[in-house]
């Protein structure tokens, strides 16, 4: 299970929400603020052939490669600080702007380093985007796909988009089998808050990274969430 967990949470944070690479040209043509989320999301399973299918071994020797190529191809296309907030939830309010601005480099940081060896379980074709329930929002939205993971399994993946006030569709949550990262998260930093405090989570975060996450996630797990 944890398996399909770090694949499909890689494939939100790893996975590059993004135009392939191969289509640059035809991006050029057509600005981002044009592109519909389930034209973004089409592109992960090609950008991933490309750029990870092919080359695990030398990805799995290399873990800072691996981080780079996340950020690169994936960090403009998801709306990290419109994350934080609502991982933050009520302490949003109380947090001053460069509280929030640290937490969600922070967290961004650390959700990457946690989860990005789960993008070498990724396999060709392991992407499927579903068709749309329904006309386009203008202003979110939700793409449904099926990602297939190693051993077979088939595991539900669903982005959510918001359109930005620049006008580009941006992820800003991921749902796992009905499971959204956003609330999952949301109730683990408001236990770790209460306990420590907003500034101490950001240094954790800052200074031990992936660690203090996957600690902040052993005592969820502890006190039943």
């Amino acid at each position: 299970m944890m398996r399909h967990l770090a694949l499909a949470i890689a494939l939100a944070f790893g996975g590059a929400l993004v135009a392939p690479a191969m289509a640059q040209q035809s991006a050029a043509q057509q600005p981002a603020t044009q592109q519909t989320p389930d034209q973004v999301v089409q592109g992960i399973a090609r950008q991933l052939d490309a750029d990870v299918a092919g080359h695990k071994a030398e990805l799995q020797k290399n873990r800072e490669k691996l981080i780079g190529i996340i950020n690169q191809v994936f960090l403009p296309h998801f709306d990290v600080d419109y994350a934080a907030i609502l991982v933050l939830g009520q302490h949003a309010r109380e947090a001053s702007p460069e509280q929030r601005a640290q937490f969600a480099k922070a967290f961004y940081n650390s959700i990457t380093r946690r989860y990005a060896e789960g993008l070498l379980d990724y396999t060709n074709g392991a992407v499927k985007v579903l068709p749309s329930a329904g006309d386009l929002n203008d202003k979110r939205t939700v793409v449904r796909t099926q990602v297939a993971t190693g051993d077979g399994k088939t595991v539900s993946v669903d982005f959510a988009f918001r359109k930005t006030a620049s006008g580009e569709w941006k992820a800003y949550d991921v749902i796992i089998e009905g499971i959204s990262y956003i609330t999952n998260y949301r109730n683990q930093v408001d236990a770790e808050i209460r306990k420590v405090g907003l500034d101490q989570l950001i240094k954790n975060l800052q200074s031990q990274g992936d660690q203090a996450l996957k600690e902040m996630e052993q005592g969820g797990k502890a006190n039943g969430g």
